[in-house]
């Protein structure tokens, strides 16, 4: 299909066996700019090459899901996008492998646009998903906000910012809850705790009564949202901005992006072995959203 021209058109995809140009794929970045793209059609591989130099990527691009995983080992991508119709091992499968050895954000790409397939791939372990065919800028918007969230990471290792972006502001005239527990008592070294679970996001640690949890950027994120806003809930579309990096300026919020927010929760529960009916550490509030579950002394 041939490259529709303007910015608001719906498909911009290359025309077969063209190579849309590389641009600034060396963009000098204080951030360590290194993607893997894992796609088996090479004119869409060379499009998302294209963006993502844009954005000031080093791109490493693969056809297959072996070649990809070898790929994220070798050069510890912050980013990977990946297809799931590979020849093979499916995306699904590869964002599970990666997953048990790598924390880099997966944007996965899919003609696929069933809901199953959505909620199948963020529970295989993605961060983010795209249906195809999509507007470049769909994309790079996609890219930015996950650039926007390593930009706030770095800020707080420099010390620029003292508080979790996640956490919620409390009223004005709000008073402290006597029954929740000093979140800050070691507010020094930079831990949140609650009911044996600690989260340091100086350090990128987490863990629950002294056994490291894996978790996801996306998963580690909600987490310390959760934790940083205490006993307050925290609404699913507050959750959903945080995700994207939008926390502090906002934005539109859909209805999938809740829906990804339910499955990041849900896939951190589980690993937490946290059930929604006897919440140790994360409670619903039904239709409201989030908070941190009643203290256990």
């Amino acid at each position: 299909m041939a490259a529709a021209s303007g910015p608001d058109t719906a498909i911009e995809w290359p025309r077969k066996g063209s190579r849309p140009p590389r641009y600034g794929r060396h963009m000098p970045s204080a951030l360590n700019r290194i993607a893997v793209v894992i796609e088996d059609d090479a004119d869409i591989r060379n499009l998302i090459e294209a963006i993502l130099g844009q954005a000031g990527f080093t791109c490493y691009a693969t056809a297959t899901g072996a070649d990809g995983i070898a790929a994220i080992r070798e050069h510890q991508p912050i980013l990977t996008t990946l297809d799931i119709s590979l020849p093979g091992i499916d995306g699904f499968e590869v964002a599970r492998q990666i997953r048990s050895f790598s924390t880099t954000y997966i944007v996965m790409l899919s003609a696929r646009d069933e809901e199953i397939d959505t909620l199948m791939g963020l529970d295989s372990g993605a961060d983010d998903y795209l249906t195809k065919p999509f507007r470049p800028r769909e994309l790079r918007a996609r890219i930015e906000a996950m650039l926007r969230r390593y930009h706030t990471m770095a800020a707080v290792e420099e010390g620029r910012v003292l508080h979790s972006p996640g956490a919620t502001a409390p009223p004005a005239t709000a008073e402290p809850d006597p029954e929740v527990e000093d979140l800050d008592e070691e507010s020094d070294t930079g831990w949140l705790r609650h009911n044996g679970l600690r989260i340091n996001e100086d350090m990128w640690l987490c863990d629950l009564d002294g056994a490291p949890v894996e978790l996801t950027r996306s998963e580690f994120d909600l987490l310390l949202a959760i934790m940083g806003g205490q006993r307050r809930v925290i609404s699913k579309d507050t959750l959903a901005l945080e995700l994207r990096g939008d926390a502090a300026r906002g934005g539109y919020v859909s209805d999938s992006d809740r829906r990804a927010v339910e499955v990041h929760m849900a896939n951190l529960r589980r690993k937490l072995n946290d059930p929604v009916a006897s919440p140790r550490y994360i409670e619903t509030v039904r239709g409201v959203g989030y908070r941190l579950a009643e203290p256990q002394h």
